[in-house]
């Protein structure tokens, strides 16, 4: 994040009177360099199957294949056959529940 020494001072007024106004205490900072981590979800777009996923219950499946039907992301047919699914086998038919953070879990980032 870059900004100019003016919006540091507006953006961090005590911080800016510390470190720039040379009060308070002196020490040396030294920063590592992190090993840029490449992204493994980059360019990645969650189908219909990563939403109902997350659904709690078949509800929220429903209401996701709803919804992504109505913007025009799956077909009407796709989305029938869907429905048949929830309805005959249900929700875990279309595989365990996605825990909030399941992204950065499987990119080992958290």
């Amino acid at each position: 994040m870059e900004m100019d020494l003016d919006e540091f001072r507006r953006n961090f007024p005590h911080l800016a009177s510390e470190i720039l106004d040379e009060k308070g205490i002196k020490m040396k900072v030294y920063f590592k360099k992190a090993k840029k981590q490449s992204d493994p979800w980059r360019g990645y777009n969650p189908t219909v199957i990563d939403f109902i996923r997350r659904a709690r219950c078949e509800e929220e499946a429903l209401e996701v294949i709803d919804f992504m039907e109505k913007r025009g992301e799956i077909s009407k047919e796709y989305a029938e056959s869907l429905r048949k699914q929830l309805k005959e086998k249900g929700l875990k038919s279309f595989g365990s529940f996605k825990e909030p953070g399941y992204y950065f879990k499987k990119a080992g980032i958290v």
